[in-house]
């Protein structure tokens, strides 16, 4: 408070450097949520490249910028103004800025809401959805590790002891391939390890009747909603 005070002018308001400052940080700001929205990955590496230089910070940039342009992202595609390849884009364009800010937060003042494990289980080597998950679930503060595709129970096992993950999540798009969430979760229980993780599911095949056979302790049937189910078992 006193700092603020005594940079003041006699009219009470700040310098006029603070000020162009503010505003320019703001314009940044707004640049990259805009960026990331409109899917122009090509500049929110150079936007965010900026903002650091002007003085914002890599949770500034993070919270102020990207969480609230794929919060927007996740509404147009709710709203059916935006498809998967629009969704997938605009992730593109946030992991130009987020690659940029990880380490960085990693040393600030940000602290993760959780740890995530995800994979495409074993035989499925599809990941979009996952990818557009693992996006989300970073932009709103959560530390993801993403195991990839064509993911085996024993890897899923192996990496959980290592990492012990708050939620582990396994996606898969063919039918054929589903039953690999249920040798997941059976590998688990029979190493004694079941109630120890949450398991959540999603897939294009799924629902939440599948879900609920296998033993998993929730189901989001998009990116979106995955986010809100992991949100929710978290703070559980």
């Amino acid at each position: 408070m006193g700092i603020l005070r005594h940079s003041q002018g006699a009219s009470g308001s700040f310098p006029k450097k603070l000020r162009e400052g503010g505003r320019m940080s703001e314009k940044l700001l707004q640049e990259l949520r805009d960026a990331v929205v409109e899917m122009k990955y090509e500049e929110t590496g150079e936007l965010t490249g900026k903002g650091l230089e002007s003085g914002l910070t890599a949770v500034e940039i993070l919270n102020k910028a990207l969480i609230p342009a794929l919060d927007r992202v996740g509404i147009l595609f709710q709203d059916g103004e935006y498809f998967l390849p629009d969704v997938l884009m605009s992730v593109k364009a946030y992991n130009s800025s987020y690659q940029m800010l990880e380490s960085l937060l990693k040393e600030g003042d940000y602290k993760a809401k959780g740890v995530v494990m995800l994979g495409t289980v074993e035989g499925d080597i599809h990941e979009i959805g996952k990818n557009i998950l693992v996006a989300l679930l970073q932009g709103n503060g959560f530390d993801v590790i993403d195991l990839g595709v064509n993911v085996t129970a024993d890897i899923f096992l192996g990496k959980a002891k290592e990492i012990n993950p708050d939620i582990i999540g396994m996606s898969a798009l063919l039918t054929t391939t589903m039953t690999g969430m249920k040798n997941v979760i059976d590998l688990f229980r029979e190493e004694g390890m079941r109630e120890r993780f949450r398991f959540i599911v999603g897939g294009a095949p799924l629902n939440q009747k599948f879900a609920d056979e296998i033993g998993a302790d929730g189901y989001g049937e998009d990116a979106q909603a995955g986010v809100e189910l992991v949100k929710r078992l978290v703070e559980s």
